[in-house]
């Protein structure tokens, strides 16, 4: 998998915040000479040319530069500094998960092509923070050379490694030396060399040369780097200004803020998870110590049930089983007849509404309550059963979407996890051991209830044992130890703990089962910070004792945004406002709901604690906002009134100042009305009113309530119309294409020379060959495609490529057309040769993109060319009951009146308002929302139609309707593998039905109807 990256406005913001303080500067590259110190001890001198930042121009004094910060500050909503905190120190507040290293790698490239300015230097308070922005500059690398044109030369400093250092200062490209504050800021040996004349070094000191390129510093977590002795230590780097990034800066280390995305913003915006909590709460009772946890309650349009884990007495033993229940179930009869449940425990009352159950002895219980006789490790066991759970929750309903979910416990001994013998021989700790037996439990269970399917098939090629891994350090036998933490450090700078996870980043994210199986990783909890992987959804923190590690910092692992398997972010640009139906973070907790609840929020309200609490006519007095032609005006005390007074006859604030339920409402429906007086700037006004601070746009979800559990309805089954329906649209069908293979080579070479264009940073000098291009054996073989080592010229950034390394062209274009290799091998020995001559600038590119314009044509093909006959073969009704469909209130699911189901689980709100127009039409009968197991075989993969609903007789027409839901109905916005698909569906309708079934795709009730009334 290779990671996406995408132009994200902020991000673009926030650089030129930073860059726009400097306005007037003109474009510098000026030259210097480094002294390069005696040569083989031979006394003389040797210089040669190096580079620098060039100063700041004496006509940007410290007004200009003040009134520059100030304007910016202004359009930002930030309060204007008084005066230059030093010259220059500046302060970027970027929220964790958002982005915050790609956001100031973006800010180099800008300063350097706005300014010229090509040195910098990256202090970072941990290995572990290292080593993650060393790999954001790897992985972002090809992202910005393809929007800059150059590559960003990086290193990490070593000690032991100086000759970078010469490299830094003498290299006329962008420069970046990633260091640890701990490198130069303690008493130790390898710190103290950076300030020695030494010999290695042709007796120079290595501060020196770095302070004459004039760097500008980059302080990354200055709250962790800037004691009062770094301080000093940093201004003999000879900075030319330095600039902070963090989510939690110390407010009295705020420097010139020029721009802020705090938490509260960062939600509101979708840029990261939505939070919610599995609480567990070790109850106690007087009455009993008798052992009953309960998971959760089981909503449906029947009686409610309850999932409890109690005591079971069989052959083997005592051992703790997990029950679904009803009102009536005795622990006593179905415990194996065991004492401690003897007194009134039978279940009484099951109550969805508090998510709670009563037993006849007048004990209650609510979810994730536990009672009883509890040690430390069955409350671990429990946190762990609850952790797969949400996991297999969570990965059943993004699994056709293409998206791995991945699971982080964290725990505080490796010995728990990981132990050895005395000939190192290694064996499971006890989480473990739970881990696997809990795990294979649940999966056991979902293979009984739901039977075979595609994700069903996806478990059972994973084995318990392999689809857990521990990230720890390791000794020199190879052995996990614990993580070696100093005194006053809250996190370890073990480097090779933070090598396996930061290398396997993708590899983690791959789904297939084969390749990368880990789904759940154990890790020690003092490698919290620095590291953290898109797709992790759960997090559980299996503590031994009592932690000071605040919940913010514990949650900031999951909040990034997840990705799919092509590596695309899923954001608001692939999912609009369904952002946080995606995107949930369950953090699985050893405490209440509420207590974990309460102390985040108390924390994240700490962090964003100057946000106004109220609106008064004050808060925007000052601000900066613009009319529709850009032009800037400042808010005056009587345009301030004005707005103010709006709001108030609007019914948008309450006497207290607080924003009301309509506000939000007519926010969220764009209905938003503003003052006469500033109309043309609604959007910067309404900007304003986002600073204020609103506790409960940050509380965290309870991810136990309003869980349901689809039920079909017996009597809608037996609905004439929907038997109807059913009889029209069950039949199976096989397709044939009947294409020319000729025709389709043709058109994909016409299309590759046309189009593919690879993209070719460096100009590169190639050692080695190839050989017979043009020769259909060697390209059968794959050795034609033989790639050595290369240098490059230009950019004094060097690549590093493996000698020797092999592509088989053909095979990889194979695998990912379906096309033979006969056909492939006429595509590329027919395209040009300047165009076959991009494979040498860069293979992985060609290949990929090469594949994506022949599936472009393969799509097209099939759409000409493909036909579908009926089978004798029916899907049964037993498709709708099998596996079941799980979603949650509020979030993915709404009760229905007219659906096949009790319930509606929806992908979008496009979705959502489909199923509430069909609920209360009139006209519709009954319909469905088909579930997965319902699919169209097409050549480009399974197709499942969204919906199939039937009409009354008599109604607009008596005829049946399969419909495919879209937001947009403009073909150029769907992928073409898409509309091959809804071709094909179209086809299937046809071969199997009458006529009477229409097929075709809306994105709304009313196209619906428009096309049933033709």
């Amino acid at each position: 998998m290779k990671l996406q990256f995408k132009h994200q406005k902020f991000q673009s913001d926030a650089a030129k915040a930073v860059c726009d303080v400097f306005s007037g500067q003109p474009y510098l590259t000026p030259t210097y000479l480094i002294d390069k110190g005696n040569e083989q001890g031979q006394g003389s001198l040797i210089e040669y040319t190096g580079w620098n930042n060039q100063r700041i121009v004496p006509e940007l004094n410290d007004g200009v530069i003040l009134e520059n910060i100030n304007k910016i500050q202004r359009s930002y909503q930030i309060e204007p500094s008084n005066q230059l905190e030093g010259r220059y120190n500046l302060t970027v507040e970027m929220e964790t998960g958002v982005g915050k290293t790609y956001t100031y790698i973006k800010t180099m490239y800008e300063l350097n092509k706005r300014y010229g300015w090509s040195k910098y230097i990256v202090v970072v308070p941990s290995v572990a923070i290292r080593e993650g922005v060393y790999k954001s500059f790897q992985v972002t690398q090809e992202h910005f050379a393809e929007e800059y044109g150059k590559k960003i030369r990086f290193f990490i400093y070593n000690s032991d490694r100086l000759t970078e250092i010469d490299r830094f200062a003498s290299d006329s490209s962008i420069n970046v030396m990633i260091i640890n504050s701990q490198a130069f800021n303690v008493k130790g040996k390898d710190a103290r060399r950076i300030y020695m004349q030494l010999d290695e070094f042709r007796s120079r000191r290595p501060i020196d040369i770095i302070a004459r390129t004039n760097p500008i510093v980059i302080i990354d977590e200055p709250q962790s780097v800037e004691g009062k002795q770094t301080k000093e230590r940093l201004k003999e780097f000879n900075p030319l200004m330095t600039l902070r990034y963090s989510a939690t800066h110390k407010s009295d280390s705020i420097y010139n803020m020029v721009y802020r995305l705090d938490a509260m913003e960062a939600y509101n915006k979708r840029l990261v998870k939505k939070i919610a909590v599995k609480g567990i709460t070790e109850t106690g009772s007087t009455a009993t110590e008798s052992y009953v946890y309960l998971q959760g309650i089981n909503l449906s349009k029947s009686d409610p049930t309850a999932t409890l884990e109690f005591d079971f007495k069989g052959s083997a033993g005592i051992r703790k089983v997990s029950r679904i229940v009803g009102i009536g179930y005795n622990l006593y009869d179905n415990s194996g007849q065991l004492d401690e449940y003897k007194l009134g425990f039978v279940v009484k009352a099951i109550d969805g509404r508090d998510n709670s159950v009563e037993f006849l002895n007048g004990i209650k219980l609510y979810a994730g309550d536990v009672i009883g006789k509890v040690s430390e490790d069955q409350l671990r066991r429990i946190q762990i059963r609850e952790t797969i759970l949400s996991h297999i929750q969570r990965e059943r309903q993004l699994f056709y979407k293409g998206i791995k979910v991945l699971s982080l416990f964290f725990i505080d001994e490796v010995a728990r996890y990981k132990q050895y013998d005395a000939a190192g021989q290694a064996s499971n700790g006890i989480y473990a051991d739970i881990f696997e037996e809990e795990y294979s439990d649940v999966v056991n269970n979902l293979q009984l209830q739901f039977g075979e399917d595609d994700y069903i098939k996806y478990l059972e090629a994973i084995s318990a044992h392999k689809t857990h891994a521990g990230y720890f350090s390791v000794d020199k036998k190879g052995r996990l130890i614990d993580s070696k933490v100093g005194r006053r450090e809250t996190t370890s700078d073990d480097i090779d703990a933070y090598d396996l996870i930061m290398k396997n980043k993708e590899l983690l994210l791959d789904r297939d089962p084969k390749k990368s199986p880990v789904r759940f990783i154990f890790s020690h909890s003092a490698l919290r910070e620095g590291w953290d992987n898109p797709n992790v959804f759960q997090i559980c923190t299996l503590k031994q004792s009592g932690s000071d590690v605040r919940k913010r910092q514990e949650v900031g692992r999951g909040l990034r945004l997840c990705v799919n398997q092509d590596g695309e972010r899923m954001d608001s640009n692939l999912l609009g406002n369904d952002v946080h139906t995606v995107n949930v973070l369950t953090v699985v907790a050893s405490e209440s709901y509420d207590s974990f609840a309460k102390g985040l929020q108390s924390e994240l309200a700490e962090v964003v604690a100057d946000r106004p609490r109220a609106v008064t006519v004050d808060l925007f007095i000052g601000k900066v906002i613009r009319d529709a032609n850009g032009n800037e005006q400042v808010i005056d005390m009587g345009i301030a009134q004005a707005i103010h007074f709006d709001m108030i006859m609007n019914g948008y604030i309450d006497r207290k100042g607080a924003l009301t339920d309509k506000y939000y409402a007519d926010k969220a429906n764009n209905e938003i009305k503003v003052a006469e007086e500033v109309q043309d700037s609604a959007a910067d006004v309404l900007a304003i009113l986002d600073s204020i601070y609103d506790s409960k746009a940050m509380l965290p979800e309870n991810a136990r309530s309003n869980n349901v559990e689809l039920q079909v309805d017996p009597d809608k089954l037996a609905m004439p119309e929907f038997k109807a329906l059913w009889k029209r649209i069950n039949s199976k069908s096989v397709y044939v294409v009947d294409f020319d293979t000729d025709e389709l080579v043709r058109n994909a070479i016409t299309a590759l020379d046309a189009r593919l264009r690879v993209s070719k940073i460096f100009f590169k000098v190639e050692t080695g060959h190839m050989d017979n291009i043009k020769s259909k054996d060697a390209l059968l073989s794959g050795d034609a495609f033989t790639k050595e080592a290369s240098a490059s010229y230009g950019t004094g950034a060097k690549i590093a490529v493996n000698h020797g390394v092999k592509y088989d062209l053909v095979g990889k274009l194979v695998e990912a057309t379906g096309l033979t290799r006969k056909a492939v091998i006429a595509i590329l020995t027919g395209i040009q040769k300047a165009v076959f001559d991009q494979f040498k600038d860069n293979p992985e590119d060609f290949i990929l993109k090469a594949a994506a314009l022949i599936n472009d044509e393969k799509a097209t093909a099939i759409i000409q060319h493909i036909t579908y006959n009926v089978l004798d073969e029916h899907y049964d009704t037993d498709v709708f009951t099998e596996p079941t469909i799980k979603g949650r209130l509020g979030v993915n699911a709404i009760k229905a009146t007219k659906h096949l189901y009790d319930h509606i689980v929806y992908d979008s709100n496009n979705e959502r308002k489909f199923a509430e127009d069909l609920d209360v039409s009139n006209d519709v009968a009954v319909y469905v929302k088909l579930p997965d197991g319902f699919y169209i075989s097409t050549p480009v993969g399974r197709y499942n139609p969204d919906w199939a609903i039937a009409f009354y007789e008599g109604a607009v027409k008596h005829i049946y309707f399969v419909a495919e839901t879209k937001g947009s109905m403009s073909s150029m916005q769907l992928r073409l593998i898409e509309e091959s698909k809804l071709h094909c569906a179209r086809e299937h309708f046809k071969a199997i039905s009458s006529g009477n079934v229409v097929y075709d795709v809306v994105d709304s009730y009313q196209s619906l109807l428009d096309k049933v009334m033709k």
